[in-house]
């Protein structure tokens, strides 16, 4: 019987050694164990999207197809409305749990849920009362169909309730990030997905093309999906940091606003830079050519989702080290994941030579994406992936500033840049412009993370 259980502890302690998962640091061996959960629950959720892509542009075909990519894109800008809250709260709760003070825990997380509520009701009211007055078929190039025009009002209001309950209930998946889990937050993901694709195949086959019917269930699943999992987590593992009214205080509201703030910026400056392309494209070139954009951008997207599953647990775990002066271990992490990002550019170079045969494969023989379109597409995921590296740590110590100010000059640039070069070169004009923005900046991260690393930091490279 010992023999028996010593050769069986031998042979655990083997695999672990071999995967890498019994080495090194503890913080270290956790962001493991949750990148290997990740590539299997990113690996899934990537198919199932894949998979939504056909069934979903066959049922809609590709013009009602580039108008739900478009509308859905620019709800997506509505979740900005948190002003960075979710950021916040993340940094402001992963400070609490490295210093092991769970009330306070508990502050930020009730004080987050409560102004967050506030904010989402008074953005709806907002909303459906406006919504009477808006013109869909203007605002996404649809035309002059009146019962096309019925039937987008009827969706925004879909998209925008669905999209103003995740909005609150999402963040979950932000105290699980704090808490250096993220493979758990992104099995919502996969869960929700999974069962759209299920509901969307089902559609396909008793319905006629419908936006509505498709907004109805895609729109409805992931809220659902996101309230079990919430009630979940506060009555099991995060049961001492459940938001009550009593927790609640705005006091830290300020120091929530403070940080937040800063992501916020950032964030609307990541939409003008890259989110707007839909709406250029479907403005300059008419909703039908956001199908090609959307399929090129979603295919080299695997390289990036990959790259971010690896990068994703260090933000919490850059922001546990610094607040215990742990930077030698900073150090090695960040020299781990450069290295790492010249692999991710050679898978990039071997997905962007065989991307016609892909998009046959995938898509159909009909369907075609202009090679000037992939390459544009793959350079920009590639340059936002090496970016990435750095901001992870920027965010985690929260020095944001100089982030802020390259990001505010590079989106007042980025729109007039995009029409201009859109007008002349088409879609390839719109991300060429996003690329010559982006490499622009590619050089402050990585400077001020030396910086700072190395104690030489000061004025606004320490902000």
């Amino acid at each position: 019987m010992f023999n028996k259980e010593t050769k069986m502890k031998h042979i655990y302690n083997l695999l672990k050694n071999i995967s890498g998962l019994g080495e090194g640091h503890e913080r270290t061996n956790r962001a493991k164990r949750n990148i290997v959960a990740s590539f299997i629950i990113r690996g899934l959720n990537i198919t199932v999207g894949l998979l939504l892509v056909p069934i979903t542009m066959n049922y809609l075909n590709p013009t009602r197809y580039g108008i739900w990519i478009t509308l859905t894109s620019l709800v997506g800008w509505f979740g900005f409305f948190d002003i960075g809250l979710g950021n916040g709260l993340r940094n402001r709760f992963a400070e609490a749990i490295a210093k092991e003070d769970h009330a306070l825990a508990k502050t930020y997380v009730s004080t987050t849920y409560a102004i967050l509520i506030i904010i989402i009701s008074i953005v709806l009211v907002l909303f459906f009362i406006l919504n009477n007055f808006l013109d869909w078929g203007i605002i996404l190039n649809t035309g002059d169909d009146p019962l096309l025009k019925k039937e987008l009002s009827r969706l925004a209001i879909v998209v925008f309730s669905s999209f103003g309950m995740t909005f609150v209930l999402n963040l979950i998946s932000v105290i699980l990030s704090a808490d250096q889990q993220p493979a758990k937050s992104a099995m919502f993901e996969l869960i929700g997905k999974s069962l759209s694709l299920l509901f969307i195949y089902i559609l396909t086959q008793v319905s006629k093309s419908s936006l509505l019917s498709l907004g109805l269930i895609y729109c409805t699943i992931s809220p659902i999906v996101l309230a079990v999992s919430t009630i979940w987590f506060f009555n099991g593992k995060y049961k001492q940091y459940r938001p009550s009214v009593k927790s609640v205080d705005f006091k830290k509201g300020k120091d929530l606003f403070s940080l937040g703030l800063k992501f916020f910026i950032l964030q609307i400056t990541t939409i003008v830079l890259y989110q707007t392309n839909t709406m250029i494209i479907a403005q300059l070139c008419g909703p039908a050519m956001v199908t090609p954009y959307s399929v090129a951008f979603k295919y080299f997207s695997v390289l990036m989702m990959g790259f971010m599953i690896i990068v994703s647990p260090f933000w919490s775990a850059f922001t546990e080290a610094w607040t215990k002066q742990e930077v030698s271990w900073i150090r090695s992490i960040i020299k781990k994941l450069v290295k790492l990002w010249f692999v991710v550019v050679a898978g990039g170079v071997v997905m962007l030579v065989f991307s016609g045969f892909v998009f046959k494969l995938w898509i159909g023989n009909d369907f075609t994406v202009p090679f000037s379109i992939s390459i544009l597409s793959l350079i920009w995921i590639l340059l936002n992936a090496w970016n990435g590296i750095f901001s992870q740590f920027l965010n985690g110590v929260g020095k944001l500033k100089l982030q802020l100010y390259f990001g505010i000059i590079a989106a007042i640039i980025n729109v007039p840049l995009a029409l201009l070069l859109g007008k002349k070169l088409g879609i390839s004009g719109i991300l060429l412009a996003n690329v010559l923005v982006i490499l622009s900046a590619a050089w402050i991260g990585p400077l001020q993370y030396i910086k700072i690393i190395k104690m030489r930091a000061t004025g606004i490279w320490n902000k």
